[in-house]
């Protein structure tokens, strides 16, 4: 781009939060959670994100001949493939074995978060040379830190579309997420489903809440530090038994809701007076973003209800359009959460490995297309032929 030139930036305290802030929200009123400079630089200045934990941020900021920024992306120079839920470890034990480095390597994602969502944040998304300029800027900052390559994760498909056009080699998998179809409460949403799955989610409700459990939903000013107390240990519970070392600290949660607590959603679960269990989310603008999970004490079917059910019931109070709940899990399709394809793109410098990859894909991105349409076949909803009964 004539005139434009791009910064690296070491960390996002370098960057006033309102330029940050208007590429991340690319013309809505807002940022998305996860893409604002709130919580990114939470997780900086809370240590989560650093050179320590193999997070070493190098930012890219496109500036315009005003110096103002055009564009930016959240990117990291990376020495291990942990907390990207985007696995390609196979890939760097290839390489290695085969006498080559895969790491360091760069990563433009949202750390320990696989949520779909804009990565290469256009401050106008209408601007046709933002998205090359910054596909040429990971190139060249690959080759800057010797990396072998550059990974753009959880990115929208249009990102996906036109990192390949500028060589980038396409990759798909999948998640469940629940819409709405316009649904006026919880009911209404069962109503679509088949007599039999209905029938179900209504008996699973019933005996996740017995026990004398009672839910709230905590946001905005009800997000007390008691509140995080009590859902921080059912984090490191939860974290403790997935990775061995969960990846945020106290101080995060602290620091994200000073400035995102009306994007923050606790649903916690009470028992005899204390908190015993709860789910953290983040609230989009047409989004529910189901995150993390844990509990002190074990209830049949309480995760489902935390995490999937109140999820639907919030969405719908807020008129909200898709919910997220996490990676993985086949037991969400039950639950009315329908196969989704995320979608990621890859550079890699080496000839060899590259041939051997993008062969790799071709065949994974069939079998995940596959995979998707078996899966929303034996899905929960109603067939337009089905005789309603109760």
């Amino acid at each position: 781009m004539p005139d434009a030139r791009i910064r690296i930036l070491p960390s996002l305290s370098q960057i006033p939060a309102a330029q940050w802030d208007a590429c991340a929200a690319g013309g809505a009123a807002r940022a998305e959670p996860f893409v604002s400079h709130a919580f990114l630089s939470a997780l900086e200045e809370t240590g989560c994100v650093c050179a320590k934990t193999g997070w070493l941020p190098q930012h890219l900021v496109l500036d315009g001949p005003d110096g103002v920024p055009l564009a930016v992306a959240p990117a990291y120079l990376k020495g291990h493939s942990r907390g990207e839920y985007v696995f390609d470890q196979g890939w760097a034990d290839a390489f290695h074995r085969s006498g080559g480095q895969y790491y360091p390597k760069i990563q433009v994602a949202v750390p320990f978060t696989p949520v779909t969502g804009r990565r290469l944040l256009l401050r106008d998304p209408g601007d046709a040379m933002a998205r090359p300029a910054l596909a040429a800027g990971l190139r060249e900052l690959a080759r800057l830190r010797e990396a072998s390559s550059a990974h753009v994760t959880f990115a929208t498909e249009g990102e996906w579309e036109s990192l390949a056009a500028q060589g980038f080699l396409q990759r798909t998998d999948r998640q469940f997420h629940w819409t709405n179809a316009g649904y006026g409460s919880y009911d209404d949403f069962l109503g679509a489903l088949a007599s039999r799955k209905r029938k179900a989610l209504k008996k699973e409700r019933r005996e996740a809440l017995t026990s004398g459990l009672t839910i709230e939903w905590l946001t905005g000013r009800d997000l007390t530090e008691a509140a995080w107390d009590a859902f921080f240990a059912f984090y490191m519970d939860t974290g403790a038994r997935k990775w061995g070392s969960p990846y945020l600290n106290r101080a995060f949660f602290t620091r994200a809701a000073e400035q995102l607590a009306d994007q923050i959603l606790l649903v916690m679960v009470r028992r005899a007076g204390r908190y015993i269990a709860g789910a953290l989310n983040f609230i989009g603008a047409d989004t529910l973003y189901g995150r993390y999970w844990g509990a002190i004490e074990e209830h049949p079917f309480l995760h489902f209800e935390v995490c999937y059910h109140q999820a639907i019931d919030f969405a719908i109070a807020r008129g909200l359009k898709v919910v997220e709940a996490g990676a993985q899990g086949e037991h969400k399709l039950a639950r009315g959460y329908l196969p989704t394809t995320t979608y990621s793109a890859h550079y890699i410098a080496h000839p060899g490995l590259r041939a051997a990859v993008a062969q790799y894909l071709e065949h994974e991105r069939t079998v995940v297309a596959e995979d998707a349409a078996v899966l929303t076949d034996l899905g929960p909803f109603r067939r337009g032929d089905e005789i309603e009964q109760d």
